[in-house]
C-alpha cells in the first residue's frame, strides 16, 4: 500500500475532493483525520471509511481559525501518535464572487481567510508536527485559476487561489532540507457541490466546458488520485510544483514564457 503507517489531516474531508481523498488515502494505509465544519458530513466520511476497513477520526475545524486548526493537527498526533501528510483542501466558492466591481468587501474577505489563510494556518500547525515525524508531505488545493484567469468572473477566489500557489512555492523552498515537500494540486473545472452550485445555470456551465479540451467536467476522485501520488514517496522528488490536473484547460489558453 502507497501510504502504509502514514497518518494524514484531509480538512474539507465531508464532501467532493476531500471525502475522496479520505477515502483513497485509506484505502492505501493511511490513518484519516477528517476536518470539516459540516458535523454530519464529516462523521459520514469517518464512517465510510471504517466500513471499508480503515481507522478515521473527526474533528471539527474552522480551517480561518488558528485554534482549529491546532486542534486538528494536535488530534492527529493524540489518536494516531504522529502527522505525515497534511491536506490543505478546504476552500469555498462564494455565488455573490463576481468582479472587483460587484464583489463586496464582506465575499473578498470571507473567501480569502478560508481559500488562504486556512493554508496558512494549517501550514503553522502542520509543519511543526512534520517535523517530528521526520518530514512528510504537504498538499495545497490550487486551482487551474491560479495560472490564468476564470471565464466567469469569481475575483475573490482567483486571487486566494494565485497566493496558495505563491505560498506553496515558498513553503517548498524553506522547507526542502527538512524532507518536507509542499506541493499545490491544481484542479481544473470539477463536476463538484462546490462548483455546480456555482455555476448555477446552463449558460455558465456550457461557459467552463467549452473552454475543457477533453469536453467534459473532471471527477473528485481524479483529483484524490493525483493527491495520493504527491502524498506518496513515488512523488519524492517533486517539491515547490503545481500540479495541474485539468482536462488541457491551461495547455490550451496559457502561452510558455
Amino acid at each position: 500500500m502507497r501510504l502504509e503507517s502514514k497518518v494524514a489531516v484531509i480538512t474539507g474531508g465531508s464532501s467532493g475532493i476531500g471525502r475522496e481523498s479520505c477515502l483513497l488515502f485509506a484505502q492505501e494505509g493511511a490513518k484519516i483525520v477528517v476536518a470539516d465544519v459540516n458535523d454530519d458530513g464529516g462523521q459520514e466520511t469517518v464512517d465510510l471509511v471504517t466500513q471499508a476497513g480503515g481507522q478515521a477520526v473527526y474533528v471539527r475545524a474552522d480551517v480561518s481559525k488558528a485554534a482549529d486548526c491546532e486542534r486538528m493537527v494536535t488530534t492527529a498526533e493524540q489518536e494516531f501518535e504522529q502527522l505525515d501528510i497534511l491536506f490543505n483542501n478546504a476552500g469555498i466558492m462564494h455565488g455573490d464572487d463576481g468582479d472587483a466591481v460587484s464583489t463586496s468587501e464582506e465575499i473578498w474577505e470571507r473567501t480569502l481567510d478560508i481559500n488562504l489563510r486556512g493554508v496558512f494556518l494549517g501550514c503553522k500547525y502542520g509543519i511543526p508536527a512534520l517535523r517530528r515525524a521526520g518530514g512528510g508531505a504537504i498538499i495545497n488545493t490550487a486551482s487551474f485559476v491560479a495560472v490564468m484567469g476564470a471565464a466567469t468572473p469569481q475575483i475573490a477566489y482567483t486571487a486566494s487561489k494565485g497566493g496558495v500557489l505563491a505560498m506553496t512555492r515558498e513553503l517548498a523552498v524553506i522547507h526542502a532540507r527538512e524532507n518536507i515537500r509542499v506541493n499545490a494540486l491544481c484542479p481544473g473545472p470539477l463536476h463538484t457541490e462546490l462548483l455546480m452550485n456555482y455555476l448555477d445555470t446552463d449558460e455558465k456551465k456550457q461557459r467552463r466546458l467549452v473552454h475543457i479540451p477533453m469536453g467534459r467536467f473532471g471527477q473528485a476522485r481524479e483529483m484524490a488520485q493525483a493527491a495520493l501520488f504527491l502524498a506518496s514517496d513515488e512523488s519524492s522528488f517533486m517539491t515547490g510544483s503545481e500540479f495541474l490536473v485539468d482536462g488541457g484547460i491551461t495547455s490550451a489558453y496559457v502561452t510558455p514564457e
